[in-house]
């Protein structure tokens, strides 16, 4: 079970965890031991995230969203698989959060009348620099 806030409790039958070879430096170890870690959370599928999370995270997860609806997390980051899994839950966690929080509304604002003066006072003025740098009309 995996304790996201207050309200969002995930069940462990939502997760699903696979084993493979790690890339990377470890000399023949790396061949004989399955220290990679893909979680994958069936995100499209959980009764206990609400929809506007859903859609929060999907567009959070990017190439990470599959077309199932599911998260997947890959983690090779160390040579323990243990520590590993660890890494991809607390990450999977720290994602689902993010997704929790809602973006504050963007109030549309106006350039103020002195901002206008002085971008067009710097338009002007870099003008003129380029015009210095034109070769004189010749008679």
């Amino acid at each position: 079970m995996m304790q996201i806030n207050a309200e969002i409790t995930l069940q462990d039958w939502e997760f699903t965890e696979s084993f493979t070879r790690s890339q990377g430096p470890g000399g023949q170890n790396v061949n004989k031991v399955s220290s990679a870690v893909e979680l994958r959370f069936e995100a499209a599928r959980s009764p206990n995230l609400p929809e506007p999370v859903k859609n929060r995270l999907r567009r959070l997860a990017g190439r990470r969203w599959t077309q199932d609806g599911a998260v997947v997390l890959r983690v090779e980051d160390t040579r323990s698989q243990a520590r590993n899994r660890e890494i991809a839950r607390t990450r999977m966690a720290e994602l689902i959060r993010q997704a929790t929080q809602r973006p504050k509304p963007r109030i549309a604002t106006r350039p103020t009348l002195a901002s206008k003066r002085r971008r067009l006072e710097a338009k002007a003025h870099r003008a003129n620099i380029k015009a210095g740098r034109a070769t004189p009309p010749t008679d």
